[in-house]
Formats: C-alpha cells, sequence, structure tokens
C-alpha cells in the first residue's frame, strides 16, 4: 500500500479581528439524535493558480463533498448558488454572502506544488454565523494521493463538525460475487476504498472465498477458502500478496485435536494484532479457540457439545462475544479472552447469528432470522435495556462497523428471477441513511478496515 506522507500544521489567519456577532453556541452536529436535518455546507473548488492543478482541487472537492453527503449529517450546497467567488483562502470570506445562502459551514481551500514535486493541500473551515475559523490544517503529500488527502479533509471536517472520529480514509475488503463460463458460483476477494474508487480482485477465480477480516493494523486480513470441500483459514498480507493457510500443517499443542477433515471458520484478530479468535472444528464440534500469530500455538477456549462460533473480540480484549446453540436455538454469548465467566445476552425469538462488537465497546451487531424474515439488530454488550432492529429484509447477513461506530455495512440479499442478487449496503446507529454501495456487480461479507495511517 502507498503510504501518504502529511505534515499537519494549525493554519493562522493573519487577518482583521473578527466583527461582533451575536452570543451563538459554537456549531457542532449532534449525531446521538437519529434522524435530523443535515448541516448545510458550502464546499468551493479547491483553488489553484496552475490550471491542471486547479481540476485537481475541483477533484479533491468533489470527493470532499461526496463523503460529507453520504453520512446523511451533512447536506452540500450546490455551486450554482454561491455568491461570492473565493480567490484566496488567506482573506476572511464576505459571510453574509454564504449566509443568505443557508450556508452553515464554509470550507476553502487551495492546492500548490513544491519545489521537490509533492502537493500541499490547505484548507480552512468556517463558521458563517460566528464568522470565525474553526479549523486549519495543511497537507503534504505525492500527487497520486490526492484522494487520500480529499478524504482526510472530510474526516477532519467531521471530526471537527460532530465530535467524533471520521471513517472516509478507510478501505473495504469483500466479496465479489459472479457466474463462470458454466454457470458455476464465483467468490472472489475484493478490495476498494470507502467510497468505492480504486477497486481490484485479490484473489483469483480459480477457488472460493468468503468471510474477510482486517487486522487493526489494516495491512493484514483473515478469510475462509474451501478447497476440496474443506473450510480453511487463510491469512493474507495486503502489502506482499503473500497468502498462508492456518493450521494446514497441525500447528502445536491442542492443533493436534483438530480434525483433519474439519473446518476453521471465521477468524478475527485481536485489538492488538498479535492472535487470533476463531471456530474450529474438533472431533467434538465446533469451539471457539485462540491463534497465536507468533508461536503458532492453538488454545481452546470453550468445551460445550453445542457449536460455539464466530467469535469478535471487545475493543479492549478482554472479552469475546460469539453465537451457540448451547441453549436451544443460536444465540449471542460473552466470555472472557480465557473463556471463562460465560454470559447469555440475547433472550428474544428466532436465531442470532453473526455477532460483531461496536469499536465503541458498547453494543454489539447482530442478524437475527425470524418468522422466515432477516433483520439486523444491536444489542447493549452487558445484554441490559432492549435490543434495536436497524433494518428488516429478505435476507441480511454479516454486519461489518465503520471505525468510528456510527455506520454499518451489511450484505442484504432481494428476490430476483433467476435468483437472489446480493449487495452490500450501509445504514447508520439510528436506523436512517440506508444506502447501497458501488461495487459494481453482486457482493457480499463486507468488512471495514481501521483508519488507514
Amino acid at each position: 500500500m502507498i503510504r501518504l506522507l502529511v505534515s499537519i500544521l494549525l493554519l493562522v489567519a493573519a487577518m482583521a479581528a473578527p466583527v461582533a456577532v451575536h452570543a451563538q453556541e459554537p456549531l457542532r452536529v449532534d449525531i446521538t439524535q437519529g434522524n435530523l436535518d443535515p448541516l448545510p455546507v458550502a464546499l468551493p473548488n479547491f483553488i489553484s493558480v496552475d490550471e491542471a492543478l486547479a481540476e485537481r482541487g475541483a477533484d479533491i472537492t468533489r470527493v470532499i463533498t461526496n463523503d460529507l453527503a453520504s453520512s446523511g449529517l451533512f447536506a452540500p450546497i450546490d455551486q450554482g448558488a454561491y455568491i461570492e467567488d473565493i480567490e484566496n483562502i488567506d482573506l476572511r470570506p464576505r459571510f453574509s454572502d454564504w449566509r443568505v445562502i443557508n450556508a452553515s459551514a464554509l470550507l476553502v481551500g487551495r492546492i500548490t506544488e513544491q519545489a521537490d514535486g509533492r502537493l500541499l493541500v490547505a484548507f480552512r473551515l468556517w463558521d458563517t454565523r460566528l464568522e470565525t475559523q474553526m479549523l486549519g490544517v495543511q497537507y503534504v503529500t505525492a500527487p497520486e494521493n490526492w484522494r487520500r488527502v480529499a478524504h482526510k479533509v472530510a474526516d477532519a471536517v467531521y471530526q471537527r463538525l460532530t465530535g467524533e472520529q471520521g471513517y472516509f480514509d478507510t478501505r473495504i475488503v469483500y466479496v465479489a460475487e459472479g457466474r463462470g463460463v458454466d454457470g458455476e458460483t464465483l467468490h472472489q476477494l475484493a478490495i476498494m476504498d470507502q467510497d468505492g474508487a480504486n477497486p481490484s480482485f485479490l484473489t483469483d477465480r480459480s477457488y472460493m472465498a468468503l468471510l474477510p477480516n482486517f487486522s487493526p493494523s489494516a495491512q493484514e486480513i483473515t478469510y475462509v477458502s474451501f478447497l476440496e470441500g474443506q473450510a480453511t483459514t487463510y491469512l493474507y498480507d495486503l502489502e506482499t500478496g503473500r497468502q498462508e493457510a492456518l493450521f494446514a500443517s497441525g500447528g502445536r499443542g491442542v492443533a493436534s485435536q483438530i480434525d483433519p477433515d474439519g473446518q476453521s471458520l471465521s477468524a478475527r484478530f485481536t485489538p492488538d494484532g498479535s492472535q487470533l479468535a476463531v471456530s474450529v472444528e474438533t472431533r467434538n464440534g465446533h469451539d471457539i479457540h485462540l491463534f497465536d500469530l507468533r508461536t503458532r500455538e492453538l488454545t481452546r477456549l470453550t468445551q460445550h457439545p453445542a457449536d460455539d462460533v464466530e467469535p469478535s473480540f471487545s475493543p479492549d480484549g478482554d472479552r469475546i462475544v460469539f453465537s451457540s446453540s448451547r441453549g436451544g436455538g443460536s444465540q449471542l454469548y460473552t466470555m472472557n479472552r480465557d473463556g471463562s465467566d460465560v454470559q447469555r445476552i440475547t433472550f428474544g425469538g428466532g436465531r442470532y447469528t453473526t455477532p460483531v462488537w461496536s469499536p465503541r465497546g458498547d453494543l454489539i451487531a447482530f442478524t437475527k432470522q425470524s418468522n422466515g424474515r432477516f433483520s439486523l439488530g444491536v444489542v447493549r454488550a452487558d445484554g441490559s435495556g432492549i435490543e434495536r432492529i436497524l433494518f428488516e429484509g429478505y435476507y441480511v447477513d454479516t454486519p461489518a462497523w465503520s471505525p468510528n461506530g456510527r455506520v454499518l455495512l451489511f450484505t442484504r440479499g432481494e428476490p430476483r428471477s433467476n435468483g437472489t442478487r446480493y449487495e452490500i449496503w450501509s445504514i447508520d446507529l439510528a436506523g436512517f441513511n440506508l444506502r447501497r454501495l458501488a461495487t459494481g456487480g453482486m457482493a457480499s461479507d463486507p468488512a471495514w478496515s481501521p483508519l488507514i495511517d
């Protein structure tokens, strides 16, 4: 992966003192209120004295605009309504021109080329009501990283206006589904930026790949591949393309008890990236194990006649949530990372599956099948309170959290005359802003990376 080289500096406005305004609260979007009116934001194209760079500035503005609009929290104002033509971001805007078009916030930026060929992208975020600068930052980067700079600007604006971390400078790995020349089903791993840009395949069509998950560094993923009918967990290095079948040689310790014809499924990293929690099929059924990536030792955490599957760590690494049929139908349970203190956290009707712990630590997302319908929901991590259903549909599966814990991706299936069509959708934590991801075809099993360094 090409890493972004940035320097972040506070832009100090060398301008006249701000004019007096009526006492008002600083501009802030309260994202805890659920469905709210999006904040009107003006985003003129980033300016440049160089014509080619001016075109790149327009590209950067377009990416920022799409990022903010996709969150459902911001309403970019059409540029055709703008009155003032921004020519110098170091001069105070004519705030009355922006208030008259109802712009609460104004983002202005500039792009220049340095002597070494790198780009310097600077921006200022203004509160048009208080007529004050809210944020001023500049980034220095290689020209090919312009899209990442745009995402970072959007993240900075999101954080300044909401008080929470953004999620735009991220990537999504997923399963691209299709048909081969003989009509066979194809499942390839693919990766793209969170806005659908820069898509590429990670695996070829010669084998099936499913259920990817990112490492905390965003440099590795785990996934499940079916070779000769057996599900095997693989580790994939995104930097080098190297792949490794885990447990293939039996490993050490309890690995000797693994059924040679058994399966290993849905591996997820510990928050520090040193271990994996994975459901492995032993001769007694599926149980949760810890796999140490350094020592290659496998440690068994659960020993129950029922199948224990789909483990996911809490963000502090102290607890694991998993699904199990030990209470009859499939329900969700949590336990300490050593397998002790098992507690059931769901008690409703239907089958609860695919639990994923929120990066915020407070909630666990799940899918549920009941009365022939599927639903996506969240429940408090300690099982208290009432579960909230965010979406119901014909088929729902594999939720994945944004790094800030405010948005969920999921697989959505809808019936068609030639079979079920699977796509990836997103929805916010309040159950609003339902959107389909642009994957260019059928897709499933999304996994959201952490913010990229």
